[in-house]
């Protein structure tokens, strides 16, 4: 979720299972009836305390992880919102902290390859126009 006016993205740290804070972008599970777009926009406000707004596709990753010792298959879609409003909370149980990150910071604060990739080519989206 980026700040367009601050040229920044807010993210949630959580705790790994050996204490370490793991910054990554906002994400979560979909309702019934919800759209991806919708559950982008509920899942932001949950767990960073920001109301946005979609404004595109950004990708998707899918990945494989280990919870109560089964292995679970997730895919998330992410997308590029503007923050409409808000403020920064760390209210919600699943997430450690909440921050605001400058844009030029994301691929080196995110700790997860596959979102730092997908930072990489959003990157694109607010590079200046070489056109003139």
């Amino acid at each position: 979720m980026v700040d367009p006016d601050r040229e920044r993205a807010v993210l949630i740290g959580r705790l790994d299972r050996h204490g370490r804070l793991l910054w990554s972008l906002p994400k979560g599970h979909i309702e019934d009836g919800e759209t991806v777009e919708q559950t982008a926009v509920r899942e932001v406000k949950e767990e960073t305390g920001i109301s946005a707004r979609v404004l595109q596709p950004l990708g998707t990753i899918d990945y494989w992880f280990v919870a109560q010792q089964r292995r679970v298959h997730k895919t998330v879609h992410h997308f590029l919102l503007e923050s409409t409003g808000g403020e920064l909370s760390d209210e919600d149980v699943e997430v450690t902290e909440v921050a605001w990150v400058p844009l030029a910071e994301l691929e080196t604060t995110l700790a997860y390859a596959d979102e730092r990739k997908l930072v990489r080519g959003a990157a694109e989206l607010f590079a200046p126009d070489e056109r003139g």
